[in-house]
């Protein structure tokens, strides 16, 4: 039996694991900042050793993706301040995987209900759901993406002042907390633009095989008249 509301939430879940994939990718993926350890000549910017930067990137990350692990910096100085930043972002790291995980039992669920007969998911306007999840996050983040290369700066604080309200715990003393000194803006804008990137191909694919999938069936059907 066909069911509108089971789609809906199908559409949805896929919008998400799009989403949270691609927010995941610069978080789960540290080769990513590694490289950028020498492309953004952090060494010689600092003046720590390759291996001092990475302890500390490691640790960092080990607290904001793991739920019992403590907070650290390796060999930097952190304050309080800047730890409770970074717990912070933990609460906000842990939401995004659990989105992901959530999202991806849902669309690997329905999708084995589907084709096991068992539920029969909806085609509005002729076109799989994804490609309306697709085209709804291809739209937003497309013109988020032409917004935030305007002015990346003024981005950056938007995006801490509606995530962290009424905080400023984010705006790091480099003297106190030294992790700051080896993720200058440069890393954020190289990881909002693989996040950006990400999302927009993935919607991008989901698209252009809507439209793909739509035309064949049209054709089939036509071949069998």
């Amino acid at each position: 039996m066909k069911n509108k509301l089971i789609t809906a939430i199908l559409g949805i879940a896929l919008s998400v694991l799009i989403l949270t994939v691609s927010i995941g990718l610069p978080i789960y993926v540290r080769p990513f900042y590694y490289v950028q350890i020498d492309t953004l000549n952090l060494v010689e910017r600092t003046g720590y050793s390759y291996e001092v930067i990475k302890e500390a990137y490691d640790e960092v990350l080990d607290f904001c993706t793991i739920p019992w692990c403590e907070f650290g910096t390796g060999e930097l100085r952190w304050s309080d301040e800047g730890a409770s930043h970074f717990a912070d972002c933990k609460g906000l790291f842990l939401l995004n995987g659990g989105a992901l995980l959530v999202s991806l039992g849902i669309v690997v669920a329905l999708l084995i209900l589907n084709k096991k007969g068992v539920i029969e998911l909806e085609r509005p306007f002729g076109f799989d759901v994804s490609f309306f999840s697709g085209l709804g996050l291809l739209s937003v983040f497309t013109l988020l993406a032409v917004l935030v290369s305007l002015d990346f700066n003024s981005a950056f604080v938007i995006f801490h002042s509606l995530l962290f309200p009424g905080k400023d715990n984010w705006l790091f003393d480099p003297r106190t907390d030294q992790i700051i000194n080896v993720m200058p803006t440069q890393f954020f804008m190289n990881c909002a633009i693989l996040i950006a990137s990400s999302i927009i191909i993935c919607s991008l694919v989901f698209v252009v095989l809507g439209i793909v999938g739509k035309h064949r069936r049209i054709i089939g059907i036509k071949l069998k008249k």
